[in-house]
């Protein structure tokens, strides 16, 4: 149980739930194959059923850690620090972004967009979900939209998210990991039907690497 104190803090986003953070290699999306710094942060009330990290969900198990701690130990690493989550929008992004940025950093989050964006970002990957739908501002300046494929139905959810997001972002369908032999080869199918998107894999699980 967290004192009155420590959670006026978190609420000011001074204090975050962090689950993990860790240097590695980025498995997915645009930036995949570059080395960055993750911070994991708990609490997400998304509940994607296919979710691989289910064990962020609940904030209360994951300590409420002071940001300069997180943001020392990440400059240290990487000049490239990816926010995800759980989802990282459930909290006050502005002031762990503004001090990673002071470090020099560029600061990328990965989110479903539910919540109200906040912090200062240099990318903004968007991975929308049908269970709770992204703000409307968060489409407006999305780098990177992201569309888990678990089935078939995933396809037409792909679509009218990418007639939201502006004409810059670039587009991908990732098949969810425990179903991606039965659905990789609809996805390639798809995208050649359908160029203006592109395939993202998690190549971090190939590498064997968090």
């Amino acid at each position: 149980m967290i004192t009155k104190e420590t959670q006026e803090l978190v609420d000011e986003g001074i204090m975050l739930p962090l689950m993990e953070d860790f240097y590695t290699i980025q498995g997915e999306g645009f930036h995949k194959g570059t080395a960055a710094y993750f911070i994991r942060i708990g609490g997400c009330d998304v509940g994607c059923h296919w979710c691989d990290v289910k064990e962020s969900w609940n904030a209360a198990i994951h300590p409420p850690t002071h940001i300069g701690e997180i943001v020392e130990k990440a400059s240290s690493l990487s000049k490239t620090v990816v926010i995800t989550g759980g989802e990282p929008l459930t909290w006050d992004m502005t002031k762990i972004t503004d001090a990673l940025k002071a470090k020099g950093c560029k600061v990328h989050i990965e989110t479903s967009g539910a919540y109200k964006l906040t912090g200062t970002w240099d990318w903004i990957c968007l991975s929308p979900k049908k269970i709770k739908l992204p703000t409307e501002e968060i489409y407006k300046v999305a780098n990177e939209l992201k569309v888990i494929v678990f089935n078939k139905h995933d396809f037409k959810f792909a679509e009218e998210q990418a007639v939201r997001v502006n004409e810059d972002c670039i587009l991908y369908l990732q098949p969810e990991w425990s179903n991606r032999e039965k659905m990789m080869p609809q996805i390639v199918d798809y995208v050649m039907q359908n160029p203006k998107w592109k395939v993202s894999l998690q190549t971090h699980k190939y590498l064997n690497i968090p």
